[in-house]
């Protein structure tokens, strides 16, 4: 049985898997045998994770982490390293929201969103990317949005942050070639973050996307073949005008 689970032995680092997507990408890769970082900035959410994770006879550990901050985000991989060895895959998922308008967004909001989504992307896909690089290849998936594809009047500031995150992952795909490291992207439409611990039932009355189709779109890009890539994935909710 054990060897049929997909992500055996791997190690996945889940950024922002205290709650919505990443958490349900931290679980669904618990299931399937990866040995799971669990890192946001809130730790005992993070703990939470973990233990559902173990709960269901998965193995993971939590590491709180702010990834706009490059202290800790390469804290974050030492850590990693020091306790499996290599890093398998990384998640790139924490993000905020923000910003209204153009003209009536705050100069703190704008550095606020970008240092998260764009900053902290790039500083974890940096510190990943030389660690994979160092041990012969790895996964690294970006969780953009479809705003990261388009943009529309009060998007702005998130908008700018997405699409340089998109930019970022077919530049660092490119460069990832040479090492049998896959760079891609996950871009989602409205999600029900909030429903990831709620009953199927809850799950299904919504119009938002189920988390757990993120997930499983994340499940996919990491088991992918040795020579097939994929540059990014949409996953817009039924009936969206975009």
């Amino acid at each position: 049985m054990m060897d049929t689970l997909r992500l055996k032995d791997k190690v996945a680092i889940v950024t922002g898997s205290s709650s919505g997507i990443g958490k349900a990408i931290a679980l669904r890769f618990g299931q399937e045998g990866a040995k799971v970082i669990v890192t946001a900035r809130r730790l005992q959410l993070c703990e939470r994770t973990v233990s559902q994770i173990r709960e269901e006879g998965g193995e993971a550990w939590p590491i709180q982490t702010d990834v706009a901050d490059e202290q800790q985000v390469e804290r974050l991989m030492a850590d990693t390293v020091t306790r499996y060895g290599r890093i398998d895959i990384v998640v790139n998922n924490a993000g905020i929201g923000g910003g209204s308008r153009v003209a009536e967004t705050s100069t703190e909001t704008f550095d606020q969103v970008m240092g998260v989504n764009l900053r902290g992307t790039f500083f974890c896909c940096r510190a990943g990317f030389r660690r994979m690089k160092e041990q012969g290849g790895g996964v690294i998936i970006n969780m953009s949005s479809v705003a990261g594809l388009q943009a529309w009047a009060g998007t702005g500031t998130y908008s700018a942050s997405k699409h340089g995150m998109m930019a970022l992952t077919k530049s660092l795909a490119d460069e990832g070639r040479p090492y049998h490291i896959k760079v891609s992207a996950i871009c989602p439409g409205a999600v029900a973050d909030e429903l990831v611990d709620a009953s199927p039932a809850d799950i299904e009355r919504s119009e938002k996307i189920d988390p757990f189709d993120v997930a499983e779109a994340a499940l996919y890009l990491s088991t992918l073949g040795k020579y097939a890539v994929v540059h990014h994935i949409v996953i817009d909710r039924l009936g969206a005008d975009w």
